[in-house]
């Protein structure tokens, strides 16, 4: 499980797990597509996994060959940070010949239906040897099975396996042809396999190599015919090209991503290996170019969490994108107005009855939650718990306007708020006028009965996290519709008539001004989490993990063992002073950063990076880096929790991935960008030798270059103005082509 999700491949249209060429189901094969989504009976929904294209089987004497078996002498496999290219080495002996099977996949960059295989096997003395290779239509579902009717055919050299999702009766189908020139083919169908068999009498120190194309296709892809013709041209053409110019093509998208997304690290390997498996994590799931989809808490690893999005992916995963790859991160933000509808659905429908767009804790492609009020079992009962994401983690749709907005800051590019986003942002500031209660006798706005990011206490009132992300969301609101007025008045006022909502923008303004957000003790500096805190029984993570009867209990719900302390379970407060970091001093960061982390559980991967970002800015670089590295490191090590209550929640943590770039290059790069300027204020941690990265902003580019001593701000000979850039409290002037730097001494 944990090595499938460690090695596993994507392209942002699909995700291929790490798992070997001759594994089945039965070893939790996955190749699990984006935007997709079916429900068998009362399981939750979740994404779909397609059929095994890449399936090849090798038979030593008769007898069949697995990783798993007890023939295995030597096995090596490898992901390449390069070019996301997946390989495996694996030697078996079998009756006194060793049979050696070397592999290489990849999921193209360039065509993004697409995966290549290259499959070579090798005798150390003559022998009989069978390949099976095809498609293996027993797939492994969490909650399925959600292709039916699933169909074997062949057209000549071609395999094609196609089926319906069971809900919505939409086609997905794969096709599948390779370039064998050697040993005699036959065909065989078995069940739901389609394969070609290749008979063949081996040749000692021969190596026999074939490639293999197949291309998997739904009903949500714009084509021309039906999905099975798409399938079957995709992969004719592929083979035609062949694996060499395959590989060629791909390889040069990635170099294209990595050009614009790689952050060098001298002085620590450690980091540097780490961080770069983050971002190739990040890059190979970006959505494709036109298909508003998003990016799953899980990614594309698998089926878990019902393939949903979070607000994992506004709050960690696109500020990676916008300072990097700001087309993906627009994609980002289209699935949010493509899911806006779903949006205003749940608003009405939860709770009292509320306006605007309250959007989903869980989300799937129409935007309609797939979060259950039940959410949680408890492994020792058996019983469901009534938990209140769903209903009461409200931040989300402020989550979703402020990256909105931040999308139109930072680049510059207002044109998402005519496709949408404005629209998206007066909703969600129309909601929280609806959410929010009017306190005649303290004459101010309060929110009450949710949960912030801490979810081991519940419909909390006053929640600073929740609280300030509503407050900002009447800003932007207000900023939105300045701007439109400027310059484009004719698009606001039809917007406005639409919505019917002139009349509340006054109402808005007042909410902006006197929405409570708790502050901080005058003496202590301390900002209470919620309504009651400071009031709850005082304890340790140590003292509520040694009273746990099951290692898997949540410790959240009505009767969790978290509910009556201060213990949290990730990041609260202090993600409010990381998200608006610029608004607090560093004595007040240092203060609650102090009280709140040895009271924090950190059972989310959320949790590690918002402490590291918040050390970093008032100086205890050290402890930035223990939670750099345990982001950083949460899916390149698989340390990390399985099963949460009864609930399986393994797979990859794109999030804690994005945090990682965050920590490196906001955090100790010291990176702060807003709509006037870009500033740094460089923090480098004690191994750290050199920094170096790339920042997009406002349609231009330029390189970072951090050492301990002076920064050098590179602006590309592409960028079309000059940049007035802040170094270590310097203005500086950056014009295209003319590096600029800048000494400063690192303050401690």
């Amino acid at each position: 499980m944990r090595r499938g999700n460690v090695y596993q491949i994507a392209n942002g249209y699909m995700g291929y797990r790490g798992t070997l060429d001759e594994f089945t189901s039965e070893q939790l094969v996955g190749i699990t597509l984006a935007g997709i989504f079916d429900r068998v009976g009362p399981a939750w929904r979740e994404p779909v996994n397609a059929p095994n294209g890449g399936f090849t089987s090798v038979s030593l004497g008769g007898a069949e060959l697995s990783a798993l078996g007890n023939k295995v002498t030597r096995h090596r496999q490898t992901l390449r940070f390069g070019n996301a290219l997946f390989e495996r080495q694996t030697s078996f002996a079998f009756k006194g010949t060793t049979l050696t099977v070397r592999s290489a996949r990849f999921l193209s960059a360039e065509t993004p239906n697409l995966g290549v295989i290259r499959f070579s096997i090798t005798c150390s003395r003559a022998a009989t040897v069978t390949v099976r290779t095809g498609i293996d239509g027993n797939i492994w579902d969490l909650n399925g099975p959600h292709l039916l009717g699933l169909a074997a055919t062949r057209r000549d050299s071609v395999l094609f396996v196609e089926g319906r999702t069971n809900e919505s009766s939409k086609r997905v189908a794969v096709a599948e042809t390779a370039d064998i020139d050697f040993g005699k083919v036959t065909y065989e169908s078995r069940g739901n396999r389609s394969l070609r068999v290749v008979h063949l009498r081996a040749e000692a120190g021969t190596t026999y190599t074939f490639h293999k194309y197949f291309a998997v296709f739904t009903d949500n892809d714009a084509v021309r015919g039906s999905v099975a013709e798409a399938a079957i041209e995709t992969v004719l053409q592929a083979r035609s090209l062949g694996y060499e110019d395959c590989l060629a093509r791909h390889g040069a998208r990635w170099q294209e991503k990595w050009n614009r997304s790689d952050v060098t690290i001298e002085g620590d390997d450690e980091a540097q290996l780490a961080l770069r498996y983050s971002i190739l994590q990040l890059l190979m799931v970006a959505p494709v170019k036109g298909s508003a989809n998003s990016i799953p808490a899980r990614a594309l690893s698998g089926q878990v969490y019902k393939g949903a999005i979070f607000w994992d992916t506004e709050m960690f995963m696109f500020p990676f994108f916008i300072h990097t790859y700001p087309e993906k991160a627009v994609e980002l933000m289209r699935y949010r107005i493509k899911t806006l509808d779903g949006a205003r659905r749940k608003a009405k429908t939860e709770g009292r009855g509320y306006r605007g767009a309250f959007y989903a804790w869980e989300s799937q492609e129409t935007g309609d939650d797939a979060c259950t009020y039940y959410n949680i079992g408890d492994p020792s009962t058996g019983r469901a718990l009534r938990t209140y994401f769903r209903d009461k983690q409200v931040h989300i749709s402020g989550d979703v306007a402020i990256a909105m907005w931040d999308y139109f800051r930072l680049t510059g590019d207002d044109s998402l708020l005519l496709e949408g986003g404005a629209e998206v942002i007066l909703e969600c500031a129309r909601f929280y006028y609806s959410y929010a209660y009017y306190k005649d006798e303290k004459r101010r706005y309060e929110i009450l009965d949710v949960i912030g990011p801490d979810e081991y206490h519940e419909r909390v009132n006053n929640n600073a996290f929740t609280s300030m992300v509503a407050k900002e969301t009447f800003t932007i609101a207000i900023a939105t519709v300045n701007h439109l007025r400027r310059r484009h008045p004719k698009e606001l006022r039809t917007l406005l008539k639409k919505l019917r909502i002139e009349g509340e923008l006054p109402a808005f303004r007042d909410a902006a001004r006197r929405l409570f957000i708790p502050g901080a003790d005058a003496k202590t500096g301390i900002i209470e989490q919620f309504d009651g805190y400071l009031g709850l029984r005082e304890s340790s993570v140590k003292e509520l993990k040694a009273r746990m009867i099951h290692p898997d209990e949540y410790l959240g719900a009505g009767q969790g063992l978290a509910v009556p302390t201060k213990i949290i379970k990730q990041a609260d407060v202090v993600m409010m002073l990381n998200l608006f970091r610029t608004r607090f001093s560093a004595e007040i960061k240092r203060a609650n950063w102090e009280y709140y982390e040895p009271r924090t559980e950190h059972g989310s991967s959320l949790s590690a990076c918002a402490y590291a970002m918040v050390a970093a800015e008032f100086g205890n670089l050290d402890f930035a880096y223990k939670y750099f590295l345990k982001t950083a490191k949460i899916d390149l090590e698989a340390k990390y929790k399985v099963y949460v209550g009864s609930v399986f929640m393994g797979g990859s943590h794109p999030a804690a991935n994005g945090g990682a770039w965050m920590t490196a290059v906001l955090g100790f790069g010291g990176v702060h960008a807003d709509e006037k300027r870009v500033a740094i204020n460089p923090r480098l941690c004690r191994k750290w030798r050199r920094l170096q990265f790339h920042l997009a902003y406002k349609g231009d580019d330029f390189r970072m270059n951090i050492t301990k001593n002076s920064v050098t701000v590179a602006s590309s000979r592409a960028n079309t103005r000059v940049h007035a850039v802040l170094v270590a409290g310097k203005p500086v002037k950056c014009s295209p082509g003319r590096p600029v730097t800048v000494r400063y001494r690192q303050a401690r």
